[in-house]
């Protein structure tokens, strides 16, 4: 009986050199799925392998993801800028600087994608009531009024709430999407945030 693989698709069938296929919804061949980095392999029926695969057709949670994480990084970006004339740390500048150079060009990835998809771009004073990490409006003005050390301290304790929420975030999308750039976005988002995770917490633990 064949088996085929998730990732690569090579259906084993003989000696066959012909192109990978994908499975179809009347084979009865077990599906292996491996697992992320320390995650078991999974054993999946020929339908839901079907739709296991990242294709280039977006769905809902694909969208929606898309728009909140527009949302999520310019609030990045807004609390990154106050980091040059404010922050004591020039590793706290250098961090905030990064930041600003990966955050600004996925907005600009995002938002072209949503025009490409005809789908709505958030403005810049789109809510986000329930979005994990977001700084509340009292924590922001309170991180725009502090200096030196005490904005070293509050910009590290709020930056690193709002890269656990982008993860989380991407976590979900991962779970529920089907377009593959956006999963390639949503990895990208999740190992880059949470290297800079450990790097805050690094510098907090010398405060």
């Amino acid at each position: 009986m064949g088996t085929v693989v998730i990732g690569t698709l090579i259906a084993v069938s003989g000696c066959s050199s012909g192109p990978p296929q994908a499975p179809r919804a009347d084979s009865t061949a077990p599906v292996i799925a491996p697992g992320r980095p320390g995650e078991q392999a999974k054993t999946l029926s020929p339908q839901d392998a079907a739709t296991a695969v990242p294709s280039p057709t977006a769905n809902a949670a694909d969208v929606k993801y898309v728009q909140d994480m527009v949302v999520h990084h310019r609030q990045a970006l807004d609390m990154a800028l106050l980091a040059p004339n404010r922050a004591d740390s020039a590793t706290l500048k250098g961090l905030a600087e990064r930041i600003s150079a990966a955050q600004g060009p996925e907005i600009q990835y995002m938002t072209t994608w949503l025009r490409d998809l005809e789908q709505q771009v958030p403005d810049h004073h789109a809510t986000h009531d329930g979005m994990p990490g977001m700084a509340t409006p009292e924590q922001l003005e309170a991180l725009k009024a502090a200096k030196s050390k005490d904005f070293d301290r509050m910009f590290l304790q709020l930056m690193i709430a709002h890269h656990l929420g982008a993860i989380k975030m991407s976590e979900q999308v991962l779970i529920n999407g089907t377009h593959m750039r956006i999963e390639e976005l949503a990895a990208d988002v999740s190992v880059t945030q949470s290297a800079e995770i450990r790097r805050m917490q690094e510098m907090q633990a010398t405060l």
